[in-house]
């Protein structure tokens, strides 16, 4: 996506004060009179929206493969992973005239001729990125709560009865791995188009521990975890920050730190480890308190009372010339 931003933003008439117009900046000031090959792909946006799903997943592919098939796993994944980080941020680095080198892909301020730079861009990318996020949760639901989940869930636990089983679990880590390089490159491309650059210093070892630090602030056994962990630990970091602009990196390690050994499960696991059990038990005391001391039996309705009329006596018509007195 950033390239594909960068090389719209270096049209001829944008920067017709280089020696060589319509090619990205950096490329001019390290002598690249012409747009290498492997760019020229990039000015489809078709092609960009494609590859910002397909690059990871193929990379993520070939990185699989090459680990689990050979049963590769836990902290050597890991390790490989960061190695992998490392390698890909010193290449882009080092490759300055086809990559811009440390200071990125930088003044990207238009999508297909739209001003990503205006407020009503910013409202409208930040509505786009909350459904894309709503989106990746249930899909990533509906891949736990099927069979595939189940499985997963298994070799989680029990990774060799899984293999005993008939499984390939091999197959199934690659999966995964390349979901995952997808979420991730789809993620990526709202970043860019979100902030208007793109820098190698966000494919290092620090943002991949970031993202752990996310999952595990927020709860790593929760598909919402992360989630609360990105907002929890970006909003910290802004704080701290801002506030304390000498012993912000230490309070967000005690922040980390304090999280962690006081919620093991994260702040998702609060929902069944705390909340749910307190919500359980109250609803048991309020139903035994109920039956303790039942209400008593309400009476019987009873038919609307009528109010008796007295009836009128009869005039009595007396004789002429005699008084009532005298009745």
């Amino acid at each position: 996506m950033a390239m594909f931003l960068k090389l719209e933003a270096s049209d001829p008439e944008s920067t017709a004060i280089q020696s060589t117009p319509g090619i990205p900046d950096f490329m001019d000031w390290n002598q690249i009179t012409e747009l290498p090959t492997f760019w020229l792909p990039f000015k489809s946006f078709p092609f960009a929206l494609a590859a910002v799903v397909v690059v990871p997943v193929l990379l993520a592919w070939i990185v699989g493969f090459a680990m689990f098939k050979r049963r590769v796993g836990g902290v050597y994944f890991a390790i490989i992973t960061q190695a992998v980080a490392l390698i890909l941020t010193v290449l882009i680095i080092g490759q300055q005239g086809y990559t811009g080198g440390v200071n990125g892909m930088t003044d990207l301020k238009t999508l297909m001729g739209w001003d990503t730079r205006t407020d009503s861009a910013k409202y409208i990318l930040y509505f786009v990125c909350v459904g894309l996020l709503v989106l990746a949760i249930v899909a990533c639901r509906w891949v736990q709560t099927s069979k595939l989940g189940t499985l997963l869930l298994a070799m989680r636990d029990k990774e060799d009865r899984v293999r005993f089983s008939g499984y390939d679990v091999a197959d199934f880590r690659i999966f995964v791995f390349c979901l995952a390089a997808a979420l991730s490159g789809i993620g990526g491309a709202l970043f860019t188009l979100q902030v208007g650059f793109m820098s190698p210093s966000f494919v290092g070892i620090v943002p991949s521990i970031e993202m752990v630090i996310y999952a595990a602030v927020g709860g790593r056994m929760s598909l919402v975890g992360a989630v609360y962990g990105a907002l929890l630990v970006n909003a910290g970091k802004t704080f701290f920050s801002e506030s304390f602009p000498d012993l912000w990196l230490f309070l967000m390690a005690a922040l980390f730190i304090g999280v962690t050994m006081a919620f093991p499960m994260g702040l998702a696991g609060l929902w069944e480890s705390r909340i749910l059990p307190w919500w359980k038990g109250r609803r048991a005391a309020l139903r035994e308190a109920a039956a303790a001391h039942p209400q008593p039996p309400s009476p019987p309705p009873q038919a609307p009372h009528k109010p008796v009329v007295a009836s009128s006596a009869p005039e009595v018509k007396l004789p002429d010339g005699t008084s009532g007195q005298g009745v």
